[in-house]
């Protein structure tokens, strides 16, 4: 797509730890509104760290985007040159050895990850926030420098980590103009008790010297509006969905058959499967998809038992998971501890152009609210026999081809959550508080 000329390009810097080729949501939110800020005609730096690898089916970055490697520290500097030395090998193996063998997701679970959650846990003691702390120093130096070089109109932290809204302060301190991308409150329930004070303080510090401040859901911009006295503008920002890439090909019926259903995402305590898979188990004709990083064993086990039912797809780079979503005829969604939250795979969910069952009735839960109001699907009480009611229905419906019947599954009523135009308000805001370059 080419790039339009803006009426006041500005130069931007982004200091974002997570960033391609992490694969994280965060990561995701500044691929793609990085990329339509490009496109709007800004120019665009990005300070972050050296992950030592690449990650497939992430988004395309532009040419044009500048992004400034950094040394992540000694621990996370280890598992980066860690990382290239099993590229180079890897290279080095397939030039000596072709395979006509279908290529294999690698797995994101066994012992890298146990090591890794070691790492964090023994790194969340030492470092605030965590183990990504140790980036600090490096990224300090190197912000310094940039500053110094390109003398960018606006500078964006993108939290998490906390470590990003240091290194923002400090472009503040220097007499720089700064948004604090924030998504979550620094002081969050999760938050170790030695770190609470420093967390409290720095979202105290942020609140008060940001130029702007971004939040993700209207629930956590309640949050630090009650928190903070006299802080700066907080916009809500949501997560998005990649708004140039075709929807789903048939939206109004699906040739009869298996009623695929299809979960991404991760597990956690408060967000298990049990319920999920008992009742598809309970419902012939239907089977669930299931990509996630790491599967708890209940999940492993059922799918072991029951393959032709439960199907573990395993990790999934970005793009693939698109697709899948794109391919499904249902897609589920489980309830999140916090109901005001919005995951960022509900926002995809709705691009996709496919129903959408989610599983959670709390009061106030956002999801649920979305679903119903934007008539993109069904919310349905999280116990095994309403589930499984549920589910019969469906199965019953998408047989007679009507399982879209009564939705609106196309764009129109999602519009305002494509990546291009939550970059389009962004870029509003920007022309607010920046300072464009004669």
């Amino acid at each position: 797509m080419p790039t339009r000329k803006h009426p006041s390009p500005m130069r931007i810097l982004l200091i974002a730890y997570e960033f391609p080729p992490s694969p994280s949501p965060q990561s995701l939110r500044w691929a793609y509104l990085g990329r339509e800020l490009h496109r709007l005609g800004h120019e665009v730096h990005v300070l972050t760290i050296d992950l030592g690898g690449s990650s497939p089916g992430l988004p395309d970055l532009p040419a044009g985007i500048t992004v400034h490697r950094t040394y992540p520290g000694h621990v996370r500097g280890l598992i980066a040159w860690r990382r290239r030395h099993f590229r180079k090998d890897r290279a080095s193996r397939a030039t000596t050895a072709a395979s006509d063998a279908p290529p294999v997701t690698p797995s994101r679970g066994g012992w890298k990850h146990r090591v890794s959650a070691v790492l964090q846990r023994v790194g969340e003691h030492i470092w605030f926030p965590d183990l990504r702390g140790e980036w600090h120093a490096y990224a300090q130096a190197r912000l310094d420098e940039l500053l110094g070089e390109h003398h960018p109109d606006v500078v964006i932290s993108s939290h998490e980590p906390a470590t990003t809204l240091q290194l923002g302060l400090r472009a503040k301190q220097a007499g720089f103009r700064w948004v604090a991308d924030l998504a979550d409150p620094v002081l969050a329930p999760y938050t170790l008790p030695r770190w609470r004070p420093t967390a409290r303080q720095l979202e105290a510090d942020v609140c008060d010297n940001a130029d702007a401040i971004l939040v993700t859901t209207p629930a956590a911009r309640e949050l630090l509006m009650d928190r903070h006295a006299g802080m700066a503008p907080v916009t809500v920002l949501t997560q998005g969905f990649d708004d140039s890439a075709p929807p789903a090909s048939r939206v109004a019926s699906r040739e009869p058959g298996t009623l695929e259903l299809l979960y991404t995402g991760s597990f956690y305590s408060f967000r298990t499967a049990n319920t999920l898979l008992q009742a598809v188990l309970d419902t012939p004709g239907v089977r669930l998809n299931i990509a996630t990083i790491q599967a708890p064993d209940d999940v492993v086990a059922a799918s072991r038992q029951h393959p032709d039912r439960i199907r573990l797809l395993g990790f999934l780079p970005h793009l693939d998971a698109l697709a899948w979503q794109r391919r499904a005829d249902v897609l589920v969604n489980l309830a999140n501890r916090d109901p005001a939250q919005v995951p960022g795979k509900c926002y995809e969910y709705m691009g996709a152009g496919r129903p959408i069952l989610h599983l959670g009735v709390d009061p106030g839960d956002a999801v649920a609210a979305q679903v119903r109001g934007r008539h993109r699907g069904w919310v349905c009480a999280p116990d095994t026999a309403t589930v499984t009611g549920q589910l019969r229905q469906l199965a019953q419906l998408h047989a007679n081809g009507r399982l879209a019947e009564g939705l609106q599954l196309d764009r129109t009523g999602v519009v305002e959550f494509g990546w291009s135009q939550l970059a389009r308000r962004l870029d509003e805001l920007l022309g607010t508080i920046g300072q464009p370059r004669d």
